[in-house]
């Protein structure tokens, strides 16, 4: 085996996918994925620290582009991360549809998975409303902005990756938003 290959991180990512996809999240191991990849387990740690990464490695750069996005939208609070979650699915998710739903089924039938999925979900809250915060707003509104763009994403992204669906996901956030403005509109009538 050469000691240096190409894109060993990507070629890594896409075996554990398709190693969790086929076997599950807990019967395949490091080694299995390392040597579906064609490299060696110490590649594989050297790149991930375990194999849930191998799940998780885009979130990094998901935070660094909404965050990026919400420092360099003008609008209020709210349609700043609605704007923002917008752009990650354009940028992110575009033309993944099917090998998110890969990676979201896999995720949903594992709960240590499910957990992960909830913590780095919240490291992405945590981000979104410091990221507001330093805009100068007040606590309480970068929370309330932030945690509500995260239950819009939240939500367009299930609507996306269930079966049938066909629009994009930067349509469903936007659709998403709407309803949740509505919902809120009304409350504020009385409704």
């Amino acid at each position: 085996m050469a000691r240096w290959q190409p894109d060993a991180r990507g070629r890594l990512e896409a075996a554990a996918l398709e190693l969790f996809g086929e076997r599950g999240f807990d019967q395949t191991t490091v080694t299995d994925i390392a040597a579906r990849a064609g490299l060696d387990k110490r590649t594989f740690y050297r790149l991930f620290g375990d194999k849930r990464e191998a799940l998780f490695s885009g979130s990094g750069h998901l935070e660094e582009i909404l965050v990026k996005a919400v420092t360099e939208t003008d609008a209020d609070p709210f349609e700043a991360v609605i704007t923002a979650f917008r752009r990650v699915a354009q940028v992110i998710f575009a033309d993944r549809l099917e090998l998110i739903r890969v990676r979201h089924s896999i995720i949903e039938a594992s709960p240590e998975l499910q957990e992960r999925e909830l913590r780095k979900i919240g490291s992405l809250t945590a981000a979104v409303a410091a990221t507001l915060r330093a805009k100068g707003l007040h606590e309480t509104t970068a929370t309330l902005a932030a945690e509500s763009g995260i239950t819009v994403f939240r939500v367009a992204y299930a609507r996306w990756v269930a079966p049938g669906s066909d629009a994009s996901l930067a349509d469903l956030i936007a659709e998403t938003a709407t309803e949740l403005r509505t919902i809120v509109s009304a409350w504020g009538r009385g409704g």
